[in-house]
């Protein structure tokens, strides 16, 4: 006799849906720590505008640059005629729920033009603690000192703690745990809550380590970012983004946790080397390839001064690339990386292995200049991407001073990497490569034998003389 089927039952079922708006300024300024700047202390109080609005409102400066100006380098020229440098505007780029507010200051980015706010009075006085990069404090010695005027000065707007934190920087401070239990220690003892706030000052690596401490410690404190190199303003310190490495992996621990401010003060990157100078511009060449020609035009037509490292020229760069980094999260769709794609992920595949590899001798943006020159050679044998284009790409790199030759490329285990790039995107392969110099394409799938090509003739360039060959020719001439 059959048994009798199982009667299905109907479980109780909750399903919660909930959304959130997520909004924090990125200020680009000078002298934060100037006593008289109140740009600082108005974003530890949280209270609110930062700026006075204009008398007569103007309108949204628009920051993208014509294909005319970016080829002349006629509208940069003269930073008096740049938006950047006269235009005090809030950017608010909205996506579905997450949005992201800008503030670009004026006049050449001195702080004093924007004319801030008085701070108002508050009931309650957030309390914060600041942590600082070894390698800055090394280079700035009176930093401490002038951290300690300026709460002096701000002392009836926010309580500053005894204890100033400094730890190592560089990419090797995310290998090193025990640095979290420093910055939770120091939480702990100063009586930090959430509604307290933690100013981080360093590079980007080092904001990953101090991100991730205040996104974890009381399951989340308010993060000021305060970075101070080229690739942490126009990239990794703008976004949304923590990690620390673990196991050998580069970002195996890590969140998502938007900051609640973000102060790139161009005067941190006085003593800022030129080589670390040079590898923050990796980030701007990536972000131009994938999403604005004009930009990558741009970039070509100021090569020579960008390698000079003239001053306007940088800024520019930083407030651009920082800019289409912004708009990548906030209106791309997934903010916190839910899918697989990784667009602003263009050469990282092989940049982190690269990273590595190296034992952290390269430069984050220095492998990152590798890995772009790799995967644009890779699609132009893949007949993605026209020679032309492919060795505009290379040019550029060059003319930055990016030297595309490298030991350590020999030794990428292509299909070892990529592997671990699929587990870090999320269980799906997803690269980008180029279709042209502004407009990136997604694959999922990567030839190795290809790659390999790739590989070698990357090792052979030499600009004057050297070619990316595409995989119809190569079989041409076969």
């Amino acid at each position: 006799m059959a048994r009798p089927s199982p009667q299905i039952l109907e479980w109780p079922r909750l399903e919660p849906g909930f959304s959130l708006q997520y909004r924090y300024p990125v200020i680009f300024c000078k002298d934060v720590l100037d006593p008289e700047n109140l740009i600082l202390a108005r974003s530890i109080a949280g209270s609110g505008e930062l700026y006075d609005s204009p008398a007569t409102p103007a309108a949204k400066p628009s920051t993208k640059i014509s294909a005319e100006a970016a080829t002349s380098g006629s509208s940069n020229d003269d930073p008096s005629e740049d938006v950047h440098f006269r235009i005090a505007a809030f950017l608010n780029s909205a996506a579905g729920s997450n949005s992201v507010e800008t503030v670009f200051a004026a006049d050449g980015m001195r702080t004093e033009s924007v004319r801030p706010r008085a701070l108002p009075e508050m009931g309650h006085k957030p309390r914060c603690l600041f942590v600082l990069d070894q390698g800055l404090l090394e280079a700035r010695p009176d930093l401490k000192d002038r951290i300690r005027q300026y709460g002096q000065t701000h002392q009836d707007h926010f309580e500053m703690t005894s204890r100033i934190v400094a730890l190592p920087g560089g990419e090797s401070c995310k290998n090193d745990l025990s640095h979290l239990t420093t910055i939770y220690q120091a939480v702990a003892d100063a009586g930090i809550d959430r509604h307290s706030c933690i100013v981080g000052i360093g590079g980007g690596a080092f904001l990953d380590v101090v991100g991730f401490a205040a996104a974890t410690a009381h399951r989340g404190v308010r993060l000021i970012r305060i970075p101070t190199t080229v690739l942490a303003q126009n990239d990794a310190s703008v976004g949304v983004k923590n990690g620390m490495n673990f196991a050998g992996r580069k970002n195996f621990i890590g969140s998502f946790a938007p900051p609640f401010a973000v102060l790139n003060d161009h005067e941190m990157l006085r003593t800022l080397s030129h080589r670390d100078k040079r590898a923050g511009m990796a980030e701007a060449v990536k972000v131009a390839l994938i999403r604005d020609r004009a930009f990558f035009q741009w970039l070509e037509a100021h090569s020579g001064q960008l390698a000079r490292f003239e001053d306007w020229t940088l800024e520019h760069l930083i407030f651009r690339c920082a800019e289409l980094h912004l708009e990548q999260i906030s209106q791309g769709g997934d903010p916190f990386e839910s899918g697989s794609a990784r667009p602003l992920d263009f050469g990282h595949w092989a940049a982190h292995k690269l990273e590595e590899l190296s034992n952290h001798e390269l430069r984050h943006g220095e492998a990152v200049a590798l890995g772009m020159a790799l995967d644009t050679l890779y699609s132009v044998k893949a007949s993605i991407l026209e020679e032309s284009e492919g060795r505009r790409v290379l040019k550029l790199l060059e003319n930055l001073g990016f030297n595309l030759r490298s030991e350590y490329l020999s030794l990428i285990p292509v299909e070892q990497a990529l592997e671990e790039f699929r587990e870090h995107l999320g269980g799906q392969l997803c690269i980008t490569l180029l279709e042209n110099c502004g407009t990136g394409i997604e694959v999922d799938r990567i030839e190795v034998n290809l790659m390999q090509e790739a590989i070698k003739e990357l090792q052979s360039f030499a600009s004057k003389t050297d070619k990316p060959t595409s995989r119809s020719q190569a079989g041409a001439r076969q």
